[in-house]
């Protein structure tokens, strides 16, 4: 990397670059000349990394905009193309609807002002486009109030930049910024307030109460703003290193921004249904997403001295570099540990972090990427942020039996993979007295589940080692053992032996057909289907149990056999229960072998589905992971492969265009090379050269071809899109028929129960009458000190263990929980079939708390839609 380039980059860092001076207005003076300096031979290479810079290193950007300013003194044309680039860029944004694109520009030409290098009045000009546009959009006659997300998100742009421009726009331009604030306060008036169903953390007792009395996002950012203005601009969190260039910059050449447009929100739903209204509310959504949604783990004492406003600008500067450095881990820990704040911020950080690997419908990145974050940031902060973590864990625990299902199963997969990297070091005695809890108490699920997964990620002596320090946990560890074997070789049985025989062809490595042969002849005319299922599937399921490579071998080799022995749903059904029987001792081989064998189309979502609402497993729905992860995997998989189609239908589309071009230019070649005179012998002769009309001929004919394959492979790709998509309506039509079925079985009375707090409090009331009781009849141990059934003395504290939810009424929270859960997880989907679905499963008698599930995880208002 040239000098030049290393300099623009570590800026404000400390680095051998700039010396041992950790001083911006150093830094700035010494980047400036390093600058001046190259500008005359690579002033366009400066200009664009500049800019990339300034995007990619957002919390830079006070640094870049002085340097900027600095740079506009002495070369004013080189000021003006930063200017015009900037607003080319942010031009091409607002049309791609890029969000981080758009946010990060509109802050850096906010800084450009500060620096003088942008006039004040166009930045306002610009502020009061985005306005306009977002008033229109929100207006019932003129716009569309469904895609609201769109113009929430341009105000919440004009808001987000203040903190960096406010002073300087009201010292310089105090009218026209009023105006902006006062647009903004009357657009807030007509909005709708945004509550997003479904998208919270915790599940919430009564919704509609919440929704009155919570500020959405937009509103807590304005009341920020507002209190930032009172306070006269000033905060904590922004440097302003232009003040001590200020002498200097006053005297540079502000430039106008040119005219910004505002892409036209797409037309209102042509029916006034609550449906179509759903369905582009949800595009809009997708489309203008909300970057943070807070995640309040600590109490407000651990950052009382944090303005409202310095914890949003520390949370701008930490999405910032998650989101630009997303690829580079120890780079990425190594920035959000040192961001040029003057305060501690590790309590805000954790909840920033924690707040996007729990966000819902999904995290911006795989939540791999926020473990390995968390593992580099214990590490570059070894005395304070392990600490904070394992903090944010014990107060996340505390509050598991409301944290949303989805959010839980992350929380799970998180901390067993954090553990795994610090040699599964956890204070499990804190945790012990979950052992006093009933089996489908969520605290002892949540314990149970994470050492189900660290044996996953290590092997069972080593987790139980792990809990030496509480050795009753032990308990809920999984069995240990390795396969459920039938048909073992020291057994005497005609079974075994015809087990065995099979093994001896594997073995012998002969063909399926083969196998198939032998077996048509040997077993099933004999022992009939069930048997012959059950040796078959065992035997094969047992040569592949050595590892993940035997069985995907197995599969290929012998899937033939299994699918000759499976055609149906019926039998598919069986073949997983074999599966679940040979692997009753390990979830996650079950899982893997399931999810393989539908990988090969040996069994089909809608026997998945059947397996995992039949009644060996519904009762585990409340206590253990197992089913539901096969289901999961399941849904994922069929809904993976239409997105896979659609790509590909998409590159294809393109590819078509590009094939018809190519092949119009050769037919035109060919056309006007066969229309052209030339001499042959002196005499005219009507065509080219004769070997150039051969090539040119062969090369339509080819460009010719290559259209017609493509158009070829697009028709067998939409036809197996059109295939997957009755594939996936189906899927969901029996998956919501099940979970309906099930819980309306299941659920009280709708008129005794229409809030989840109502299902809460059903069986509170008579479990707290029993404890009671119970307290009153407790002995004395023999050293005259009162037994407690419900407590442990953690601390010197008296921790109370009771979990007064019933075993009914904790199933029917724990499926409402996973029906929203994937009601989220595929509601663009679900959004094309709701007409089906209204129509053959939420009918007038569905009980109102699956209708709201499947609402809110489709973030709608049930209102809306019933």
């Amino acid at each position: 990397m040239t000098a030049w380039k290393s300099f623009l980059l570590r800026i404000g860092d400390k680095c051998p670059e700039y010396g041992t001076s950790s001083d911006f207005k150093d830094h700035i003076d010494t980047c400036s000349g390093v600058l001046r300096r190259e500008l005359e031979h690579y002033s366009n290479d400066v200009l664009a990394f500049l800019i990339q810079c300034a995007e990619q290193l957002p919390h830079k950007i006070p640094s870049y905009g002085t340097l900027i300013g600095l740079m506009n003194l002495d070369n004013e044309d080189f000021g003006r193309k930063i200017v015009e680039s900037t607003q080319a860029n942010f031009q091409e944004a607002l049309y791609s609807g890029n969000c981080n694109r758009i946010r990060i520009l509109m802050r850096f030409l906010t800084v450009m002002m500060c620096s003088k290098v942008l006039q004040p009045s166009s930045l306002v000009v610009t502020f009061e486009t985005l306005l306009s546009s977002a008033a229109t959009t929100v207006d019932e006659e003129k716009g569309n109030p469904s895609w609201q997300a769109q113009a929430d998100f341009y105000i919440a742009c004009i808001l987000s930049c203040l903190p960096w421009g406010g002073a300087e726009l009201v010292e310089q331009v105090p009218e026209e910024i009023e105006r902006v604030m006062v647009g903004i306060e009357a657009y807030l008036s007509i909005r709708r307030h945004n509550f997003e169903a479904g998208l919270s953390f915790f599940e919430d007792d009564d919704e509609s109460e919440k929704a009155n009395n919570d500020k959405d996002f937009l509103e807590d950012l304005w009341d920020r703003i507002q209190a930032l203005s009172s306070n006269g601009w000033k905060l904590d969190s922004v440097p302003r290193p232009h003040l001590s260039f200020e002498a200097q910059l006053v005297a540079g050449k502000s430039h106008e921004l040119g005219a910004i447009n505002c892409p036209d929100h797409p037309d209102p739903p042509s029916s006034t249904s609550g449906i179509s209204y759903g369905k582009q509310k949800h595009d809009a959504e997708l489309r203008y997403p909300q970057r943070i949604r807070r995640l309040n783990i600590f109490p407000a004492s651990k950052t009382e001295d944090i303005q409202p406003i310095d914890r949003f600008v520390m949370e701008e500067y930490l999405l910032d570099v998650l989101f630009f450095f997303n690829g580079c881990r120890k780079e990425c820990a190594s920035f959000m540990a040192g961001l040029p704040v003057p305060f501690r911020y590790e309590y805000i950080m954790a909840e920033t972090i924690f707040s996007q690997l729990l966000m819902l419908p999904e995290p911006p990145f795989k939540p791999t990427y926020y473990t390995l974050v968390i593992i580099d940031l214990c590490k570059a902060l070894p005395g304070a942020f392990p600490a904070v973590v394992a903090g944010a864990v014990r107060a996340l625990f505390e509050k598991i039996a409301d944290l949303d299902m989805e959010c839980r199963t992350r929380l799970i997969l998180w901390f067993s993979h954090h553990l795994s990297n610090f040699q599964f070091i956890w204070h499990w005695e804190e945790w012990a007295y979950v052992l006093d809890l009933p089996k489908w108490a969520p605290q002892r699920v949540f314990v149970q589940e994470i050492l189900e997964r660290e044996v996953r990620l290590s092997y069972w002596d080593k987790i139980k080692q792990s809990v030496d320090n509480a050795p009753g946990l032990e308990e809920l560890l999984p069995l240990k053992g390795g396969p459920n074997f039938d048909f073992r070789v020291d057994e005497s049985s005609e079974k075994s032996g015809l087990s065995a025989d099979l093994k001896n062809l594997v073995k012998g490595r002969a063909t399926a057909r083969e196998m198939i042969l032998w077996i048509e002849e040997n077993i099933f005319p004999v022992h009939g289907l069930e048997v012959t299922l059950k040796v078959v599937v065992q035997t094969l399921l047992d040569v592949g149990s050595k590892s993940f490579t035997h069985l995907i071998t197995v599969l290929e080799r012998y899937g033939q056999v299994i699918a000759k022995l499976c055609p149906d749903q019926d039998r598919q059904l069986m073949l997983i229960t074999e599966i679940g029987s040979y692997w009753k001792n390990n979830a996650q081989m079950t899982a893997i072998s399931i999810d393989r064998m539908m990988g090969y189309r040996l069994l089909s979502n809608l026997s998945i589905v059947r397996w995992v609402f039949s009644p060996e497993n519904i009762d585990q729905f409340h206590t253990s992971d197992r089913p539901w992860e096969v289901l999961r995997n399941a849904v994922s998989k069929t809904y993976n492969r239409i997105c896979d189609l659609r790509k590909e239908i998409l590159s294809l589309k393109k590819t078509i265009v590009s094939a018809e071009e190519t092949a119009v230019k050769a037919k035109a070649e060919l056309e006007t090379a066969e229309s052209k005179l030339t001499l042959v012998d002196g005499e005219p002769v009507l065509g080219d050269n004769p070997m150039k009309l051969k090539r040119l001929k062969s090369y339509a004919e080819k460009a010719k071809e290559e259209e017609v394959s493509i158009r070829e492979s697009l028709e067998a790709k939409e036809a197996l899109l059109a295939r997957a998509l009755d594939e996936i309506e189906a899927l969901f039509l029996s998956l919501y028929q099940n979970f309906s079925s099930l819980l309306m079985e299941r659920l009280p009375d709708a008129s005794r129960v229409r809030t989840l707090q109502e299902l809460k409090s059903m069986s509170a009331d008579s479990m707290a009458v029993d404890l009671e009781e119970s307290a009153t009849m407790e002995v004395d141990d023999e050293n005259g000190r009162p037994k407690t059934s419900f407590g442990s003395r953690l601390n010197g504290e008296t921790k109370s263990n009771a979990y007064n939810i019933g075993e009914k009424e904790q199933w029917c929270l724990s499926t409402l929980g996973y029906l929203k859960a994937f009601s989220r997880q595929y509601a663009s989907e679900i959004w094309l079939h709701i007409e089906k679905l209204e129509a053959e499963v939420l009918t007038e008698n569905v009980h109102p708390l699956i209708r709201k599930a499947i609402y809110c995880g489709l973030r709608s208002p049930i209102s809306a839609v019933v």
